[in-house]
């Protein structure tokens, strides 16, 4: 039992990486340190490393509360949602209200097709002269 309360201890402990740049919670940059540095550190204070930038050299990581890492966790999956999906379109319509009535069947029929596809569809309708 000792031995399984131990590695979920360590979750979070596996760093690939010899040096890092360490920032603390308030946005203040530590400076390059050593992987073992850094984890003594997060003991100390009882925090927790996140991964920040991994195409860098070297490697960004944060120490962050649980409450901080809630929070962004929360901001990401909001960007997620805001940004549109891959293989989602957005299709434009555009006519005016004097339209003939087998124009606006066909634009009418249209529309319904992008929306069987999963399109978003936008319809702007302008004024008549």
């Amino acid at each position: 039992q000792a031995k399984s309360k131990a590695a979920f201890g360590s979750v979070g402990r596996r760093i690939p990486y010899r040096i890092l740049h360490v920032i603390n919670q308030d946005g203040e940059s530590l400076g390059n340190m050593h992987r073992a540095d850094a984890l003594r550190l997060m003991d100390q204070h009882g925090l927790k490393l996140v991964l920040l930038r991994e195409n860098v050299e070297p490697p960004v990581y944060r120490l962050m509360t649980g409450q901080q890492i809630h929070e962004e966790q929360l901001k990401r999956a909001e960007k997620k949602k805001a940004s549109p999906k891959p293989g989602m379109y957005t299709k434009e319509l555009s006519f005016s209200s004097a339209i003939a009535k087998n124009d606006l069947e066909t634009k009418t029929k249209q529309i319904a097709q992008w929306i069987e596809k999963k399109h978003h569809v936008k319809v702007t309708i302008r004024q008549a002269k």
